[in-house]
């Protein structure tokens, strides 16, 4: 029981992280520094191919678990595709202003 309660736990800190994580890397893309801003957006990818994983398990223990994950594939593809084409502002404005509100959303919801 201690793992499924370690996994809470990292499942929604890491929730709670995502809108800042976000909003560093469109601050560093604006800014121009790509290295950092791609690091990041890899941890970013990781983290969420976590939660799609996380995401069963912890509703096969009962948990509700309100995190869509269609649409967190579908922001993978979107960044995939933008870095693909280089477009760095297209990545910036999804980190932006899609990214970062949709989790400080879902980040109210763990707390209401």
């Amino acid at each position: 029981m201690t793992d499924l309660h370690e996994v809470i736990v990292s499942y929604n800190e890491y929730i709670n992280n995502v809108p800042n994580g976000a909003s560093y890397i469109a601050e560093q893309l604006t800014k121009g520094n790509k290295e950092p801003a791609l690091v990041a957006i890899q941890d970013f990818s990781e983290g969420m191919l976590w939660l799609i994983e996380v995401q069963p398990l912890l509703q096969e223990y009962g948990m509700k678990v309100e995190l869509p994950i269609h649409q967190i594939q579908d922001f993978l593809v979107e960044i995939n595709e933008g870095l693909a084409k280089q477009d760095w502002v297209l990545v910036t404005d999804l980190f932006e202003y899609e990214i970062s509100p949709f989790f400080a959303e879902k980040v109210q919801g763990l707390y209401q």
